[in-house]
């Protein structure tokens, strides 16, 4: 789901936890709805990224929310990324 839905759904009360993942080098979002799980997404559909923590927590509070859980289990801040 893109910004502006996300932006949407704050607004309407519909996400109040947003969690920050850690997965390789970089970070994703995933908000919690009454009906699952969403990823943040671009515009063109693909999971949006951040490569630092500050980053991405600078994007949850743009979008209204203002505290979220931070998951670091499968962050490697190491890893090289592959370029295809």
């Amino acid at each position: 789901m893109d910004e502006k839905m996300i932006k949407a759904m704050v607004a309407a009360g519909a996400i109040r936890k947003i969690n920050i993942i850690g997965n390789g080098a970089r970070f994703h979002i995933e908000a919690n709805t009454p009906n699952g799980a969403i990823t943040a997404e671009t515009h063109k559909g693909k999971i949006k990224t951040w490569v630092t923590l500050d980053a991405a927590a600078k994007w949850v509070r743009s979008i209204g929310i203002g505290s979220a859980q931070i998951n670091l289990a499968r962050w490697q801040p190491g890893q090289r990324e592959l370029q295809i």
